[in-house]
């Protein structure tokens, strides 16, 4: 009998349906322990931390409570947002709260084309689509530099300034992590984004480091697109895709574009990762806290399910991901789907529909191959 390996899961369901969905990740994962037999377990402590919590408290994380989150081999985040909380306090007291200190540099975003969902592209109906957006996940525009000044000059007279940073360190390990993942993957190709014909100093240093590393990688084919062209190609040539990668806010908007043009942003997968394992990393379904449908049992588990999925290739668990994702397409194969995508099931029979898969793809492998 061999050691069980013990993997320790902070939770984070937050606001919204991020509740009803990491609880259905964590059904997942319950059962891939299951099937383990003994190999395979999750501890999981669960942190209150929400809109509610920072009403009650007057913080998202209590003193002590990046510390603590820190003891954890990853994190599972559900959801930040309320009506209650303006929307910079919420995802700056708690999301980028627990990404930024823990160095969580690459988002990786992938854009999958599950079968059953119907897509907005027509292309789609023929052609495989299959590709991942690589966010860089620490500066950009979300560095956070910047300010408001003059407003005591009276109404009208107030500056605001956000300025995004660039670092030649950031942009090149980003750049990096992403051919390293081009190679590892059937189509060798890694497209850069930027807006360097208007943004003439980060957006151009973007451009030259891109450069200065795809010399690493003469086996990976390389282009370089203006972000306006990039959404463009993402509806009309998205066959051309491979390796998106890109800075915090464009990378953000076209994973997005992306999910919904696979059918919902509900499916939308995502991990927060410090690749040199110094933290753990995050991770968390994209589709946000979905105020109108909280409570009514009916949000998609599908993108929080496939975190889950990411999760386990973090953990080192590459089967069991790859049996978590052949799940779900099983799933939905057979027509079964949830109310954004046309379906009638809700939460909780997805989730079970995919548990379900799970076993029974377990049991097939089970099966000793009949002897010659």
């Amino acid at each position: 009998m061999t050691d069980t390996q013990t993997f320790s899961i902070a939770s984070i369901p937050g606001d919204g349906i991020g509740g009803e969905v990491v609880a259905a990740g964590l059904r997942v994962l319950d059962t891939v322990a299951k099937l383990s037999d003994g190999d395979i377990a999750f501890d999981v402590t669960e942190y209150p931390w929400s809109s509610a919590y920072y009403l009650e408290h007057g913080t998202y994380i209590p003193e002590g409570g990046l510390e603590d989150l820190r003891k954890h081999d990853a994190i599972y985040f559900g959801a930040v947002g309320s009506a209650d909380v303006p929307d910079h306090t919420s995802l700056w007291g708690l999301r980028l709260a627990i990404t930024q200190p823990f160095d969580q540099w690459a988002n990786i975003r992938p854009v999958t084309f599950l079968p059953g969902v119907e897509s907005p592209l027509r292309k789609a109906d023929d052609t495989d689509l299959d590709w991942i957006v690589v966010r860089e996940n620490s500066e950009g525009e979300y560095a956070g530099m910047g300010g408001r000044n003059l407003s005591g000059r009276g109404p009208g007279n107030e500056v605001a300034l956000q300025t995004s940073l660039h670092t030649e360190k950031g942009t090149e390990r980003i750049i990096r992590f992403a051919f390293d993942l081009a190679r590892t993957r059937a189509v060798k190709k890694v497209s850069s984004v930027t807006k360097s014909n208007a943004q003439q100093y980060g957006m151009v240093l973007w451009d030259e480091v891109f450069a200065r590393v795809a010399a690493d990688y003469p086996d990976v084919e390389t282009e370089s697109v203006l972000v306006d062209a990039m959404s463009a190609k993402f509806v009309l040539h998205p066959e051309q895709l491979s390796v998106v990668v890109a800075s915090n806010l464009h990378a953000d908007i076209l994973s997005d574009l992306g999910s919904a043009l696979a059918g919902s942003l509900g499916l939308a997968a995502s991990a927060n990762l410090n690749p040199e394992k110094r933290f753990p990393s995050m991770f968390e379904p994209v589709h946000g806290s979905a105020p109108d449908i909280a409570g009514l049992g009916v949000s998609n588990p599908i993108g929080a399910i496939s975190s889950a999925a990411l999760m386990l290739d973090d953990f080192g668990l590459h089967q069991e991901a790859d049996e978590v994702r052949r799940a779900i397409e099983n799933v939905t194969a057979a027509g079964i789907l949830p109310r954004d995508l046309g379906g009638e099931s809700n939460t909780i029979e997805m989730t079970e529909a995919i548990v379900a898969q799970l076993e029974a793809l377990h049991a097939e492998a089970a099966v000793p191959e009949p002897s010659h």
